[in-house]
This record gives C-alpha cells, structure tokens and sequence, in this order.
C-alpha cells in the first residue's frame, strides 16, 4: 500500500473542499486517514485461501455453525464503512477447519474495498473449494453507511445477504436447517 500517494490525494480531498491541509487541526489528518486505510483496507495483502491451508481430516458429517462474527469492510462505491455480523456454515466431507480460521476468512475478505454481495459468495465459494465441503452456507447482515449518512439517509436499515452452495442450496431440508442455524431461529430471510 503506497501511503505517500493515499496521504497526497487526501491533502489534494481537503483543498478541493476549501480547507487548508496545512491547519493546525489538519497537519496530520493525510497521515492518519493513510494509516486508517493500510488498517481498513489491510485484506488486499491476505490471501483468503492460505488462511485454510490447516484442515484436520474428521468423519464429522453433520452442520459447523459460526454464528455473530463481526466485521466491517469498506464499500467500493463510497470509500464508506459497512459493518455487521457474518454467519458461517458448512458440511464437512472427512476435512474440518479451526472455527478462528472462518472468522479470518471473513476478516480478509472484508479488509478490502467490497460489495456485501460479493464479500457472502467469496466466503461460501472458498469453503467448498478448500475444503471440499458437501455444503456450505453464508449469511450477512450489515449496516451500510453510504445508506445511513447520506443520499437516502434511513439509519437502522439493515441488508442481508446470503450464499448457499452445494446440498444448502439444492436440498430443501438441509437448507432450512441451515438457515435455522446459521440465525438462531430468527426469521432474517
């Protein structure tokens, strides 16, 4: 990440408005807003599926839930923060994974200028890929601040987005237990 440019482009952000970056106030915002950007934006350097290289191999066939891992992300079409909680699950085939390493998964997804749309089916398609699993499931609710401070301006609006692959999305029953599951029972969809 090339913070001198980030910090040249906020200075040039705040002469457009009419301020001068070089205000007592101001002299270290360019500074600070590139090192917000290296931490928020810091899943650009990650590679999500090296994160699932540690599988234990376990003839558990039956749903792995994670539940209410938070995360915030940065939408591409405003550079402004969405945030909320992602909810994870798969059907092993014989490979299971460390739940931390679902919950850095979304992290790594997430750090990086995304749409809630995109960041549900990268997670869903990097469980089946890297773990062969039979089915995997992923929902998000999120709060998009691009929504709620500006244009349409309706805090408390929340998106949900979810991704069903293999026997979630193509068996009825398992799917319903998924999204059962993957709620706690409350009726998100």
């Amino acid at each position: 990440m090339d913070l001198n440019k980030i910090e040249d482009a906020v200075r040039t952000i705040l002469q457009a408005v009419g301020e001068n970056p070089a205000r007592e106030g101001l002299r270290e915002t360019p500074t600070r807003v590139a090192r917000m950007y290296e931490e928020l934006l810091g899943g650009m350097d990650v590679d999500p599926a090296a994160l699932m290289d540690v599988h234990f191999t376990e003839e558990y066939d039956e749903m792995v839930v994670l539940r209410d891992i938070p995360f915030y992300s940065i939408c591409e079409h405003h550079l402004l923060p969405f945030m909320g909680k992602a909810h994870v699950a798969y059907l092993p085939n014989g490979k299971v994974v460390g739940l931390s390493k679902l919950a850095r998964v979304v992290e790594a997804f997430a750090r990086r200028p995304q749409v809630q749309e995109r960041l549900t089916g990268q997670i869903a398609d990097l469980i089946m890929n890297k773990l062969g699993a039979r089915g995997a499931g992923v929902i998000i609710e999120a709060t998009h601040t691009c929504m709620t401070i500006r244009g349409v301006k309706k805090p408390g609006s929340v998106m949900v987005t979810s991704a069903m692959k293999g026997l979630f999305r193509t068996n009825i029953a398992t799917r319903a237990e998924a999204i059962n599951l993957l709620t706690g029972g409350r009726s998100t969809m």
